[in-house]
């Protein structure tokens, strides 16, 4: 199974325009709403129609499926997942899908983006619901477009809560190539643009909080997206790992929604990791997926200080660069699980305050930042549902993320190599 992999090969692909002279089909009709919302362009405001008011539900779930590069058919899949639930009067399901030539040609072949209140049908061939918009083009790379969708979305399916779906190709942080300096998530090949970690953030401020922030995408849970993104989504549901193409199997989670609406941010957190890591586990494939509780994120860093200037102060070097190199690593060898590092390096120390301080570090991220965690797989066993970013060669970008202006895990990565 392909995976849905921003990495090596495919992402210097995506990062050279091989795709720059694909063209939308301009062929289908807009929808007459369109008159009435004026305009949809990035950043418009968005107001309900006039006779569709919308009682406010208990959650809306936004999925924003990028499926305009190699995933076409997972997302087409995915979306008819979502339609074998469907939504109800206190969950509303809303998908906006884009396509682009080259890939799949299934369910009519339409090109540019179309969105849709997900209804419940029997057809696992074919999008049956409604169109409520559609857009003959679109960037879904522009952080922009993501806001608009949201407050789309917002205007006319208000609810008490809000799930964010990003679904595409993800990187995490990964800058070790010069191709890769901008790498993030949500890859539009029709328009060459993606989202970088500090675009996330921005997106997030303009939508509001979220109560759910998930990616349907590679290598996203890492301690530099999570931490960009704390303000946004009180819980991130995401992968430390590649996700295979197939990724969420959106029927497992939102069928136990729609059957309990009532269902907290956490409940629902924990709903999706054990949906995605269930499905994985049945088919003997291995996989991780994991909840991050945002609001503890920033005493996390401070717990991480003290711990990284007591491991420098003890000058264990040595010791340190043995736990990189046993670390539990995923796709990027420089993605290490946090939980597993901090344990090597502290089973290793000679010295009582490194021992103290990453005992109340690894308590603190097990018992109150993760979650729910599970993975899958032998080669997952010390995957603890939170990476970070270890390499062997300092790159300066990393230096412009929140996280390392915050904490002194960029001095920390500086001093190891």
């Amino acid at each position: 199974m392909k995976n849905k992999l921003c990495g090596a090969l495919l992402c210097l692909v995506m990062v050279s325009g091989a795709f720059a002279a694909v063209t939308f089909d301009q062929k289908g009709s807009v929808p007459e709403m369109v008159s009435q919302l004026k305009s949809v362009s990035p950043g418009a405001e968005i107001v309900p129609l006039p006779g569709d008011p919308k009682a406010l539900a208990k959650w809306t779930v936004m999925v924003y499926v990028n499926a305009k590069n190699n995933l076409e058919t997972y997302g087409l899949k995915d979306v008819n997942e979502m339609e074998q639930v469907g939504s109800t009067p206190e969950v509303n399901i809303v998908a906006e899908l884009g396509r682009i030539n080259g890939y799949s040609s299934e369910d009519g072949d339409w090109k540019g983006s179309r969105r849709y209140l997900v209804q419940k049908d029997a057809d696992a061939s074919k999008i049956t619901s409604p169109v409520a918009l559609e857009l003959p083009k679109s960037d879904m790379g522009n952080w922009k477009n993501l806001v608009e969708f949201v407050k789309w979305s917002q205007a006319r399916y208000p609810a008490q809560r809000y799930a964010l779906v990003i679904w595409n190709h993800g990187s995490g942080w990964n800058k070790n190539m010069p191709a890769e300096s901008g790498k993030g998530i949500s890859y539009d090949d029709e328009t060459g643009s993606h989202m970088t970690t500090q675009q996330l953030k921005l997106a997030l401020a303009e939508t509001g909080k979220m109560e759910i922030l998930s990616m349907d995408a590679c290598l996203m849970q890492m301690m530099e997206v999570a931490y960009e993104a704390r303000t946004g989504a009180d819980y991130i549901v995401a992968s430390e790992e590649t996700e295979p193409g197939d990724g969420y199997t959106y029927n497992t989670w939102l069928a136990p929604l729609a059957a309990k609406p009532s269902m907290t941010q956490a409940e629902l957190s924990k709903v999706m990791v054990d949906s995605y890591t269930d499905h994985y586990q049945s088919i003997n494939q291995g996989a991780t997926q994991s909840s991050v509780r945002t609001e503890n994120l920033y005493k996390l860093g401070q717990l991480v200080n003290g711990w990284t200037s007591a491991v420098m102060a003890a000058g264990e070097l040595a010791g340190v660069k043995n736990a990189r190199a046993k670390a539990q690593a995923f796709y990027y060898s420089s993605n290490k699980d946090l939980a597993h590092f901090v344990k090597l390096v502290n089973d290793g120390s000679q010295n009582a305050e490194v021992k103290t301080r990453g005992a109340e570090l690894l308590g603190f991220l097990s018992g109150s930042v993760i979650y729910h965690n599970r993975a899958t797989g032998a080669k997952y066993v010390n995957a603890s549902g939170l990476a970070i970013y270890i390499p062997t060669s300092y790159t300066a970008s990393y230096d412009a993320l929140e996280w390392a202006k915050d904490s002194n895990w960029d001095d920390f990565t500086k001093w190891i190599k």
